[in-house]
């Protein structure tokens, strides 16, 4: 095969190879046991197809093995990083929550400090159990009219860089849940210029390369390594994402070694073919995809504004304190207005329209806008927030704003991990270290991290979160009438 050929993005090496295995009928003597299908339940088969079981098979000499990808899976890769101007990339079955993990893991030894936003999601915290590093948080900028943290400013990532000289590695959100961009360029030449490696979640960003208009990406920007998760915006399936690094400053080989903690050894080819053709429908039709989505975004914005008691928030942001860009194709919604909470039009958008948006918080609802939708249900989401307005905005008044509280971090997240703990109220943990993580899901961001204060303002928060009867995760008691606390 030519060099020529194996840069070409039209080519599927991984998809091509389980298509000929499949093809060839090979008699199967190996995992999975249902053997293309013939071991499964009729329910699931005759729901979903034959044709799906035949292409979940295992790593052999023709398939390659993700845990040493030397074939097939290693042209994809190969694929992918030159699509995503990375140096080299790393398939994940394990979603970017193992990016984040493993990049944490490469950068940072026990006891070592790691500078980190504070509105990081989960997986930056099971990260830093793992690994042993000290998280130095930065308090992200908080937008007082919406409610919600935005990015970082340039100026207090520059002060802690010099405050904590020996620090390894600065973690960056890019975008933030909502779409906000900090000064990424500026927070890498801040960090190199003290040989800290910068680290990036972008698993909403998987869609930043192909259209001028969006933000850019870490890659771009000279970060040393990025979590991407394609199948957010990016179009594959749940679960596959891919991790990406310059090796300026990385050693790909330990980067593979780490990858490989905690990566299985069963990955999934169902999973890796849909990398593998969502990226080559990037790398073909990208910039026309992505000029639809934006469009689409555009237009509910300009057509929700106009909606009594709601605010859609866009481009408009940029340029304010912590918010350098922001993501196009995110639908922010502010219902703040209505009198309503973001989890009440959540629960009336599923319940009484079958709408349902990617995520809610007190003030805002959140809905994605990506590859896969269309004018009509735009439109369909249009009208039934026009609805809920006329039934709701000349009813009630705005709600106020009660923004998530501060806390100290008094031990780190590995130490409050392994400590003994004792079971207390939440009503009477005031004043007590945390032994757990608080979180509503999505977006997995915590509310509340092991090793940190409980403050009376944070069992207030924690409260309303559970009034608002929306998903929590993190406790040990999912109905959060008890925490455990360093004992």
């Amino acid at each position: 095969m030519t060099s020529q050929n194996k840069t070409d993005q039209n080519r599927t090496p991984i998809f091509e190879a389980v298509k000929k295995y499949i093809d060839d009928k090979v008699i199967p003597f190996h995992v999975p046991g249902h053997k293309g299908g013939k071991g499964i339940a009729h329910g699931f088969k005759d729901y979903v197809g034959e044709q799906i079981f035949r292409m979940d098979v295992n790593g052999m000499e023709d398939l390659d093995n993700i845990c040493n990808p030397v074939g097939v899976i290693k042209e994809a890769e190969n694929l992918l990083a030159r699509l995503y101007n990375a140096d080299e990339s790393f398939m994940l079955v394990n979603g970017t929550t193992q990016g984040v993990q493993a990049m944490i893991l490469y950068a940072c030894r026990p006891g070592e400090e790691i500078i980190i936003p504070r509105n990081a999601h989960r997986s930056t915290l099971g990260a830093l159990i793992l690994s042993g590093a000290i998280p130095v948080y930065i308090q992200p900028e908080i937008h007082v009219d919406l409610g919600i943290s935005t990015g970082l400013d340039i100026r207090k990532v520059r002060d802690i860089i010099k405050s904590h000289p020996y620090a390894k590695t600065v973690f960056v959100n890019n975008p933030t849940y909502y779409g906000m961009v900090s000064d990424l360029k500026e927070i890498v030449k801040a960090a190199h210029d003290e040989n800290m490696l910068v680290l990036a979640d972008e698993a909403h960003g998987a869609h930043f390369p192909f259209h001028p208009a969006l933000p850019a990406t870490a890659m771009e920007l000279g970060a040393d390594m990025s979590a991407i998760s394609l199948h957010k915006t990016g179009g594959s399936m749940t679960q596959s994402s891919a991790l990406l690094i310059k090796r300026k400053n990385v050693c790909s080989n330990k980067v593979n070694t780490v990858v490989n903690l905690m990566q299985t050894t069963s990955a999934s080819y169902i999973l890796m073919v849909s990398l593998d053709l969502a990226r080559k429908h990037l790398a073909l039709r990208g910039k026309s995809i992505m000029t639809k989505v934006i469009g689409l975004a555009g237009y509910a914005r300009q057509r929700i504004n106009n909606i009594i008691g709601l605010y859609a928030f866009g481009p408009e942001l940029s340029g304010q304190i912590g918010i350098f860009a922001f993501d196009d194709t995110k639908l922010c919604i502010n219902v703040r207005g209505l009198g309503l909470s973001g989890y009440e039009v959540e629960s009336i958008l599923r319940k009484e329209y079958n709408i349902q948006v990617e995520m809610s918080d007190f003030y805002n609802i959140l809905s994605i806008i990506s590859l896969g939708d269309n004018m009509e249900n735009i439109d369909s989401l249009i009208d039934s927030l026009k609805d809920i307005s006329q039934k709701y905005s000349t009813k009630t008044s705005a709600k106020p704003i009660i923004t998530l509280p501060t806390l100290s971090m008094i031990t780190t997240p590995r130490e409050a991990f392994y400590a003994n703990k004792k079971k207390v109220l939440l009503e009477e943990s005031a004043g007590e270290i945390s032994g757990e993580t608080a979180m509503a899901y999505p977006p997995g961001i915590p509310a509340l991290c092991p090793g940190e204060r409980i403050s009376k303002d944070m069992v207030d928060y924690l409260k309303m979160m559970k009034a608002s009867k929306y998903q929590l995760l993190g406790m040990e008691d999912p109905h959060l009438e008890y925490i455990n606390v360093l004992s």
